[in-house]
């Protein structure tokens, strides 16, 4: 009985799709951009009455001023022995740029060619619409559901800001969660990104004039400048970085994909004196089997090592301050990986919901980027990335995804939430 009515749901998507684009019409229209952020509250609001209405419990709480999270449950009429599904989005989009580049307004969605155009229908707020979309439909239909449904729309993604993270610090689990954020309705996981700042401080500062009797034999002072002793550590971080090319690996990367980027640097404080401090700010990309903890600690050793063969450095070493929960208010992100766990009953059932709707397997491997899936992982609940949009087309200008996309994935969710949240935790319907 059920299977027939998820049947006639699925058709319904076709027939009742132009309140699918009504809906993504509006998300759109909420000019979410980050940066600058704190602009996500009326969405947000949006959102939630939206799931209020299709029977959720709801809490909206701020995360940073203006800009807050959404936390939402559906509670299963048998949850404690049938499986709970989270599903996580983020409200915030990538910036615009020049506008007049744009052939449509960003903020308006236009439907052209089989393409909705505006900025978020790739990344993400046309997966955000799907998944609402989904929801109502199972609700409107009486579609019981045992486990638990909850449902996360979050801040802060594209600025490396805490609003996932800020979920799983409050507790909030569950038995699989799927991220719909851009995969081109592939099964994905990711590798992660850490950003560290590394900085050398000088004791003294010394002026300009001072310069000859540090560079001489019988100069009498033993300073350096930060700037020149950095240049070291970055040649340091140069071979750490070919080390790991050669060293590491993993499956669906290209080689030497895990890399170190010296991506800001800063000292000195005027010309006439010997630069006594420098702060560098590297990007460090690793493999979903890394932790960026352990990443952090190996390029600290390698670069302390670097230090005790220089004889200045050795007693004015390198400090280190690694990630931050914003880059706009730190000038710092995590990213945590995540792996596939390819056993997981989750991670099967999302792909023979796929196979039913679309008639093959999914793709499955890993994202190029890096998105808030690896916080729900690292929290310890099966997560896959999994939504519609094609990366290419996210950030750029006149984003769009293909519409037949967005129905096909809304068509996917609604068989898979049915199912999903009424298998019991032993397996059994």
């Amino acid at each position: 009985m059920r299977d027939s009515i998820i049947s006639h749901l699925q058709q319904q998507v076709e027939e009742r799709q132009g309140e699918l684009f009504a809906l993504l019409a509006e998300l759109i229209a909420f000019p979410t951009v980050s940066p600058p952020a704190r602009n996500t509250l009326e969405a947000q609001r949006f959102l939630e009455e939206y799931l209020r209405a299709n029977g959720f419990e709801t809490e909206l709480w701020e995360v940073y001023p203006g800009d807050p999270n959404v936390t939402a449950i559906k509670r299963g009429t048998q949850r404690e022995t049938h499986q709970s599904l989270l599903l996580n989005g983020h409200m915030d989009v990538a910036e615009v740029g020049d506008s007049s580049e744009w052939h449509e307004a960003p903020f308006q969605l236009t439907l052209k060619d089989g393409r909705a155009y505006g900025r978020g229908t790739s990344d993400m707020k046309g997966g955000l619409a799907a998944l609402l979309f989904a929801v109502k439909l199972l609700t409107e239909a009486g579609v019981e559901l045992r486990g638990d449904l909850l449902f996360h729309s979050v801040i802060g993604e594209e600025a490396g800001e805490a609003g996932t993270r800020a979920c799983m610090e409050r507790g909030y689990t569950a038995d699989f969660a799927v991220v719909a954020d851009t995969s081109a309705m592939a099964i994905q996981g990711q590798g992660g990104v850490i950003t560290g700042w590394v900085t050398i401080q000088s004791p003294v500062t010394y002026h300009d004039g001072m310069r000859a009797r540090m560079i001489h034999a019988g100069g009498g002072i033993q300073g350096a400048s930060a700037i020149e002793k950095m240049a070291k550590l970055i040649t340091g971080l140069q071979e750490l970085e070919r080390h790991w090319a050669v060293t590491k690996s993993y499956p669906g990367f290209p080689a030497g994909s895990n890399t170190i980027n010296p991506a800001v640097i800063e000292g000195g404080r005027h010309a006439a004196f010997i630069a006594d401090k420098c702060a560098l700010w590297i990007t460090v990309h690793f493999y979903p089997n890394e932790d960026y903890e352990s990443v952090a600690a190996e390029i600290e050793e390698h670069l302390l090592a670097i230090a005790q063969a220089d004889p200045w450095l050795r007693n004015n070493p390198p400090t280190f301050r690694w990630g931050g929960r914003s880059m706009i208010e730190e000038r710092g992100e995590i990213f945590p990986s995540l792996e596939l766990d390819t056993e997981s009953e989750g991670l099967k059932a999302l792909i023979a919901g796929h196979q039913r709707v679309m008639g093959t397997e999914p793709q499955m491997g890993m994202s190029p980027t890096v998105t808030d899936a690896g916080w729900i992982g690292r929290a310890g609940i099966k997560t896959v990335i999994y939504g519609p949009g094609e990366l290419a087309h996210a950030h750029a200008v006149n984003e769009s995804t293909d519409m037949k996309e967005l129905v096909d994935y809304v068509k996917v969710m609604i068989g898979f939430i049915a199912d999903w949240c009424n298998r019991s935790k032993q397996g059994d319907e």
